[in-house]
C-alpha cells in the first residue's frame, strides 16, 4: 500500500481539527446551541426548502401536473422577459429607486446619529431618538395610507404649495413624483431605527481617542472628522455591502400600496412585475424566471461588493 501524500495529510489534519474544536464547542454550550435550534429551522423551512420551487422558472408550469410532472422547457421564461416590453422599464426604474435610496437613504441615520451623538442634553436626546423610532413600529399599510392622505390633492403638502404660490396636485398621480415621494417616505419610516446600529457602534470607540484628540487640539467637528467617522467605517462598509447586495430587490409591497396605472412607467419595477404576472396573471414560471434573475443579480452584487470592500480597505463580510 502506498504512503499517503503528506500535502494530503497537511489538508486532513485541520479539517479533523476543526470538526473536533465544533463537537467539543457543542458539548460545553449545548444551551446556546439549542437556543439557536429555531432560527436555523425557520432559515432551512422557509428560506432553503422553498428554493427547490424555483425549478418551475424552467417548467411550463401546471398546478394540476405539479412541479416534477411539469414540461421541461428550458431558458424560454427568460428568454421572453429579456425581449418583452417591460424588461428595460422594470430594470430602470429598480435600479433608479434602489440608487437613490441608498444616495439619500443611506447615509440618513448615519447624520442623525453623528448629531446625536453630539447632544449632551439627555432629554432632547432622548426625545429626538424616540419620535425618529416611532414611525419603523407602524404598519406599512398606514404608512402608505398617511402617504396618500398628506400628497392628496386636499392633503397638507399641497397646502403649503398653494401657501409659497404653487397649484394643487394628486402628487401620486404624477408619474415624475412617485420615485422622490417612495425614497423619501422611506426616509423617514427607518431613520430613527437606523440610527440604532450606528450609536450602538458608537460606544465601542475608545473614549481615549478622544482625549488624545482634544490634547492636540482637536474641536468636536475634528473629533468627529477624525475618532468618529472612522470608528464608525467598519460597520458603515458592512452594511453598505448589504444595501448594495438588496440593489435589485425593491419591495413590492410599498409599491403596489402607493402605484397607479399612471405611474407604471417610472414605479413599475420588478418584483411588481412578478406581483402582477405571478398573482394577478397566475402565470408562476414565467415570474419565477423573473424572480430568479433578479436574485442571481443580487448575488452577483454582494459578491462584488464585498471582493471590491476588501481590496479597498480590508473590511468585509468573509
Amino acid at each position: 500500500m502506498s504512503a499517503m501524500n503528506p500535502e494530503t495529510t497537511m489538508a486532513v489534519i485541520p479539517k479533523k481539527r476543526a470538526r473536533i474544536g465544533l463537537l467539543v464547542d457543542i458539548r460545553k454550550n449545548k444551551l446556546l446551541y439549542v437556543m439557536l435550534l429555531p432560527v436555523l429551522l425557520f432559515y432551512v423551512i422557509f428560506h432553503y426548502a422553498p428554493m427547490y420551487g424555483a425549478v418551475i422558472a424552467f417548467k411550463d408550469f401546471s398546478p394540476r401536473l405539479g412541479i416534477g410532472d411539469s414540461p421541461w422547457i428550458g431558458f424560454e421564461h427568460f428568454k421572453t422577459f429579456f425581449t418583452g416590453a417591460y424588461f428595460w422599464r422594470t430594470i430602470k426604474n429598480t435600479l433608479l429607486i434602489s440608487f437613490y435610496e441608498l444616495l439619500f437613504g443611506f447615509p440618513a441615520p448615519i447624520v442623525l446619529a453623528l448629531l446625536l451623538n453630539e447632544v449632551r442634553h439627555t432629554l432632547f436626546k432622548r426625545t429626538v431618538q424616540t419620535v425618529t423610532y416611532l414611525p419603523h413600529f407602524i404598519s406599512l399599510v398606514v404608512i402608505c395610507g398617511i402617504v396618500k392622505d398628506f400628497t392628496a390633492s386636499d392633503g397638507v403638502i399641497n397646502d403649503i404649495l398653494v401657501y409659497l404660490g404653487g397649484e394643487r396636485l394628486s402628487l401620486l398621480l404624477e408619474p415624475d413624483m412617485f420615485r422622490t415621494i417612495y425614497v423619501s417616505s422611506g426616509i423617514w419610516q427607518h431613520i430613527g431605527w437606523g440610527t440604532i446600529i450606528f450609536l450602538a457602534a458608537l460606544t465601542g470607540i475608545d473614549p481615549e481617542q478622544y482625549e488624545a484628540a482634544r490634547m492636540d487640539g482637536a474641536g468636536r467637528w475634528k473629533q468627529m472628522l477624525h475618532v468618529t467617522i472612522p470608528g464608525l467605517m467598519p460597520t458603515i462598509v458592512i452594511l453598505l455591502i448589504l444595501s448594495i447586495g438588496r440593489l435589485m430587490n425593491v419591495g413590492f409591497e410599498k409599491i403596489i400600496l402607493l402605484y397607479n396605472p399612471s405611474t407604471y412607467e417610472t414605479a413599475d419595477v420588478i418584483s411588481s412585475y412578478v406581483y402582477r404576472v405571478g398573482l394577478q396573471d397566475f402565470n408562476y414560471s414565467f415570474s419565477s424566471a423573473v424572480g430568479l434573475f433578479n436574485s442571481v443579480i443580487n448575488f452577483m452584487l454582494v459578491i462584488f461588493s464585498n471582493w471590491l470592500s476588501r481590496k479597498l480597505n480590508n473590511t468585509s463580510l468573509w
